[in-house]
């Protein structure tokens, strides 16, 4: 009786209607330059949520960078969203998308250098940035195990900029994050006993880094960009037991993991 109850409160059930409009505007300087500002919102809904995103930006045609936010608001499913929201998120940022209905993933390289921060789609809590695409992938071929991971990169000519301490150490390369959709679940270091190459390793100019999952570990790379020989690095870890495998870890020689 109680589902059918319930069921019944379902199908009747107000509907629920809300719309917000898109506009671009394109205007001119005395110097030529044409400006364009562009105000995009959309709508998605997971099996528990509504959510309105709504993007922001603002652009000289020609310049290198622009202006640019996106604003996340949710809402439980069937709620009024002329009410208030359970949180809403305002980030810097390109664009955001949501991922495996779990995290929400906004791009945040508005410049020239990628980078992404990862949040819960569920309380807009920050987990992580990373600088490169964010990777998802299963522990488990037996049952379905969604685990994320990232890459952080400090700059490699003005650390002062990052605000994680740990970073700003002249010999760190990078901190690798392996997660939940709930939490950071281990966060590892990678050291370079050499100064010189750590600032090379994490140049955003001069070196490509790639993050993969296969035959059950991380691996991670790093190649220097064209004209230079590749030189590729690479770095495997391993995953056992819902965690990084440190022991077991694979590192070119001068290269360390530090928890």
């Amino acid at each position: 009786m109680f589902f059918v109850a319930t069921a019944a409160l379902a199908q009747h059930a107000p509907p629920v209607r809300d719309e917000s409009p898109s506009t671009v505007e394109i205007s001119s300087a005395g110097d030529g330059s044409q400006t364009v500002a562009i105000r995009n919102t959309t709508y998605q809904a997971t099996a528990e949520l509504l959510l309105r995103k709504t993007t922001r930006s603002k652009q000289v045609l020609g310049d290198i960078g622009m202006e640019a936010s996106v604003a996340l608001e949710v809402w439980r499913l069937g709620d009024d969203p002329r009410g208030k929201p359970l949180y809403t998120l305002t980030v810097e940022g390109a664009e955001g998308r949501v991922v495996d209905n779990a995290l929400f993933v906004v791009s945040r390289g508005l410049e020239e250098t990628e980078w992404w921060s990862v949040y819960q789609l569920g309380s807009g809590r920050r987990l992580f940035d990373t600088y490169v695409p964010l990777l998802s992938f299963s522990i488990s071929r037996a049952a379905l195990t969604t685990r994320y991971a990232g890459l952080e990169v400090p700059p490699d000519d003005t650390p002062d900029n990052t605000k994680d301490a740990r970073l700003k150490r002249p010999n760190v390369v990078a901190a690798l994050r392996y997660a939940s959709a709930d939490r950071v679940i281990r966060e590892v270091l990678v050291i370079c006993d050499d100064t010189e190459k750590a600032k090379l390793l994490r140049s955003y100019s001069d070196t490509t880094r790639t993050l993969a999952w296969g035959e059950g570990s991380l691996q991670l790379s790093f190649s220097r960009n064209y004209p230079s020989q590749p030189d590729t690095v690479e770095i495997r870890i391993p995953v056992r037991r819902d965690d990084l495998d440190l022991a077991h870890s694979r590192l070119p020689p001068g290269l360390h993991l530090s928890p």
